[in-house]
């Protein structure tokens, strides 16, 4: 039994036992504790949806029954779109050590000087990285969000060697000692980064580390869990490589069973919390499951490729498939500006047809071929037409399912 199983098994009596949301979701489904021996038997539970955790709020304030310890040992409350309450993890919880050894793999050490440029107000991001980040060792300047100014100040009067925020407002503190005419490679010690809440392009990876000397690193997390993953740049593009803790599965939106590598599921995690035990919860993020050895890999050695919201997806021929996934494979293609799907279903069965655009409206059966190359790669489904068009409607969904279901 893995140490995932052991612990999954202590978490889930524990929860039973303290938790009564928990233990109405076991026996709403018919399962006891003995049910649930290792990570394969989750299936058994239904995946915990962030707009039922709003009801179970708003019917049970505030925690919808799931704080497993009394109130008074709950040290801070954060808020998160839902509207959501979730507690903070305790100073013994494992998630801690979990982000400080993740810190430590992208580069931050004992001793560095790190801008945290997240929200303090509320939300939790600003707390839980500056938390780890002071278990590490570095010294922490809680900067928050906005007054970039000031920031930027902090920055080079402190000596920052490390950053944390997003990517967007990082490059606007570069721009802005710049236009200030200074140099930043030189003028600044800023040589480490960690970025989140908001994508990371290739392109501007690149620039952070070619143009201006910063070691960066990207990560996904939710306001329930933390950190769930880290894309370090060293692996394959845009794949973010899953922590060792707590558990997250990528599953079928619909069944709840996993997904094959190479295929799109939703992000589903359980965590060890005695505090907050959330078991089977579902983000609502889709992602691609990238899995060198399936079936024999330790959840450290897989990775996922974020792709965007459940809701969005839509299952074609047994494949969920998101616009996200086609727009990534349409940028592998030249000449291709843009790209939409239309499912339909003749004579019972899906047909996938893809409008490309192209600079004049026109393209070519290589360019056809070319496409329905790049989708089938990236979604694994079969295109059975490509049309081209010069432009799409503004605001067009990348995907319209036409089909009528009788």
């Amino acid at each position: 039994m893995s140490d995932l199983d052991r612990k999954l098994r202590e978490t889930v009596a524990y929860a039973y036992a303290n938790a009564t949301a928990v233990k109405a979701r076991f026996d709403a489904a018919g399962v006891t504790t003995d049910d649930i021996q290792t990570i394969d038997d989750l299936v058994k539970l239904p995946i915990l949806r962030k707009d039922e955790m709003v009801q179970l709020q708003q019917a049970n304030p505030p925690f919808g029954g799931f704080l497993g310890v009394a109130p008074s040992q709950v040290s801070h409350i954060f808020f998160s779109p839902g509207p959501l309450y979730e507690p903070a993890p305790p100073a013994d919880d494992d998630v801690w050590e979990i982000s400080k050894q993740m810190l430590r793999g992208c580069g931050f050490v004992p001793g560095d000087v790190v801008l945290v440029s997240l929200s303090y107000h509320l939300t939790p991001a600003g707390f839980l990285f500056d938390n780890a980040l002071a278990r590490l060792g570095c010294t922490v300047i809680p900067g928050g969000i906005g007054n970039s100014d000031l920031q930027l100040q902090m920055m080079r009067e402190l000596g920052c060697t490390g950053y944390v925020g997003t990517p967007s407002f990082l490059m606007s503190l570069i721009r802005k000692a710049e236009e200030q005419g200074l140099n930043f490679t030189t003028d600044f010690k800023l040589k480490k980064a960690m970025v989140s809440a908001e994508p990371l392009p290739p392109s501007l990876r690149q620039t952070f580390t070619e143009t201006y000397g910063i070691a960066i690193a990207n990560a996904y997390g939710t306001a329930e869990f933390g950190i769930l993953a880290v894309d370090r740049g060293d692996g394959v593009p845009m794949a973010m490589q899953l922590l060792p803790e707590p558990i997250i599965q990528l599953l079928d939106p619909e069944t709840g069973e996993p997904v094959g590598a190479g295929s799109p599921g939703e992000v589903v995690v359980t965590n060890f919390s005695r505090v907050y035990p959330m078991i089977r919860f579902g983000t609502g993020d889709m992602a691609v499951n990238v899995d060198p050895n399936p079936g024999q890999s330790r959840q450290e050695e897989r990775s996922m490729i974020l792709v965007g919201r459940s809701g969005e997806a839509v299952k074609v021929r047994g494949m969920f498939v998101h616009p996200n996934q086609l727009r990534f494979a349409a940028s592998q293609v030249p000449g291709v500006q843009g790209v939409q799907a239309v499912v339909t279903r003749p004579d019972l069965n899906d047909v996938l047809t893809l409008t490309a655009v192209v600079a004049d409206g026109t393209g070519s059966e290589a360019l056809a071929e070319g496409l329905k190359k790049a989708v089938t790669a990236v979604c694994r489904l079969r295109v059975d037409s490509v049309e081209f068009a010069a432009s799409l409607p503004e605001n067009a969904p990348g995907i319209v399912d036409a089909r009528v279901w009788e």
